[in-house]
């Protein structure tokens, strides 16, 4: 039997807590997060940007450094999965609810209702929108998976270390990172966790939720939503008791079949040139603007560090929020990679299919704004891809696809999650027993519906600042732990003998 560990009784009080204060008292709930939320963004906003600047320069220090021959395994360890199916793990891992549901959303509000520079519908703005898209969805995003889920890799099939992110820092806290110091990381590893999924789910309800009334004319409601997750939580229990073997496999080939129909419809049906041009114009200017980006604060513009806040540092303490779930997920398929070849892979891959992604609905939106036969400004964000495959041939395939891939994402995103905070909260055990994930799975459920109840998107966005802050700092060490291992290591490679040449 599985031994349950303290972390998993102490969370789930956290969450419990969390559940009875959201139902009591919804409105003040929404008010208290809504301030905390308000306080980290407006005080910590440099804290984010410069610790996620240095988190991407960590991981091209290490790709350029001769640590990077390093295997994430034993010496000579060949990787678990070939480099085609590797790629694909990657991919299936940046795919998920959030491109779905900001997919056509996003570029269309910075380019016509949000912008963050120029004037609303403006040239400028348009270039600006795709581009800063690309920045919140790529290579910053993955290398805060990267950090973390090479921390876990490393020293979980180099080092022997249990798969916990207490374990990862051990060169730098010493046996306290075995102790209470240890088991109160853990907690907050989870809790980011229970909260970075819950806020996906709730994205996932609303999205359908917008699709269905788009399509059937349901009412968009909490009522509704309810409903959809209540429905979604029968499903991914269902799957996650089948095991990784047969549910999340199933399911993730099935993700990536209905993903690749979708955006190979849009891109031929939508304005294909059109779509080809501004995503290669887009690309060069997002290499260009990079640096830049990355430090931007408007010290001296409320409006423009508004749109920061609410954009670029919410997106910061999504990815930080999300990192222990997709960090573990990344580390157990990466085994056998050496840490340059793992580091270049997470990096580059998924952010160019994050990149496409947009391109091919972002674009298409814009063009459809830009064209003046529907204002799509006027739709809900999680009605605003349904309003954009309304207007395009096989409307209603489309939608039914996009729905079907929300489904399954949400279904996948919850069955994995309910694995990976099993492993967190059984000393690190590869096979969480079915009791615990069954808790897990609810826990998260329930979460995603007192942050809809309570104060619905707005509130979803507040929950994962605040889970992301402590988190972060945690990740500071892991970094810190890592490099002096490495660094270690690196000397122990030097002074051991080479073979002699026959």
């Amino acid at each position: 039997m599985k031994k349950i560990s303290n972390v998993f009784w102490i969370t789930i009080a956290i969450v419990l807590a969390s559940v009875v204060f959201g139902v009591a008292a919804p409105s003040t709930f929404e008010k208290v997060t809504g301030n905390v939320q308000s306080f980290i963004t407006s005080t910590f906003g440099w804290y984010y940007l410069i610790l996620v600047s240095i988190i991407v320069l960590f991981c091209l220090f290490l790709v350029f450094s001769p640590v990077g021959a390093i295997t994430l395994g034993k010496p000579g360890e060949k990787p678990d999965y070939s480099t085609t199916s590797w790629f694909a793990m990657l991919f299936s891992a940046g795919m998920g609810i959030g491109l779905v549901f900001w997919g056509a959303a996003e570029p269309l509000s910075h380019f016509a209702s949000d912008p963050p520079l120029a004037e609303a519908g403006s040239d400028q703005a348009l270039k600006d929108s795709l581009r800063y898209t690309f920045f919140h969805w790529g290579i910053h995003a993955w290398a805060i998976y990267a950090v973390v889920a090479l921390a876990l890799a490393y020293y979980k099939f180099r080092k022997d270390e249990p798969g916990l992110i207490s374990a990862t820092l051990v060169p730098v806290l010493g046996e306290r990172a075995r102790g209470p110091l240890g088991t109160a990381i853990d907690v907050m590893a989870v809790f980011a966790t229970v909260v970075g999924v819950a806020t996906t789910l709730g994205f996932g309800a609303a999205q359908i939720n917008g699709g269905l009334s788009y399509l059937f004319g349901i009412p968009i409601n909490f009522f509704v939503q309810l409903i959809i997750i209540i429905v979604v939580t029968i499903l991914f229990t269902i799957s996650a008791m089948s095991g990784l073997g047969k549910g999340i496999k199933i399911l993730s080939n099935a993700n990536m079949v209905l993903a690749i129909a979708l955006l190979g419809l849009m891109l031929v049906l939508g304005p294909t040139l059109f779509i080809m041009n501004l995503f290669t114009d887009t690309l060069g200017s997002y290499l260009q603007n990079l640096v830049d980006m990355s430090f931007t604060l408007a010290p001296l513009n409320d409006e423009h560090r508004a749109w920061i806040n609410g954009w670029t540092i919410f997106y910061w303490a999504w990815w930080i929020s999300w990192s222990p779930f997709v960090g573990i997920f990344i580390a157990r398929v990466s085994k056998g990679r050496t840490i340059r070849e793992f580091l270049i892979g997470t990096l580059l891959m998924p952010a160019l299919v994050s990149f496409l992604w947009f391109a091919v609905f972002g674009a298409s939106a814009m063009d459809l704004q830009l064209s003046g036969a529907v204002d799509l400004t006027k739709n809900a964000t999680e009605e605003v891809l349904f309003a954009v495959f309304h207007e395009l041939p096989w409307s209603s395939v489309l939608s039914v696809i996009a729905i079907a891939l929300v489904g399954v994402f949400f279904i996948t995103s919850a069955d994995s999650a309910t694995f990976v905070l099993g492993m967190q909260t059984t000393y690190g055990s590869l096979t969480p027993p079915n009791r615990v994930k069954l808790v897990w799975g609810f826990a998260q459920s329930l979460i995603a519906i007192i942050l809809l109840y309570s104060g619905g998107l707005q509130a979803l966005q507040n929950a994962l600042v605040i889970a992301a802050f402590p988190f972060s700092m945690i990740m500071i060490l892991m970094m810190l732990s890592l490099y002096k291992s490495l660094k270690k290591e690196r000397k122990e490679m030097v002074k051991a003998p080479r073979p002699k040449r026959k």
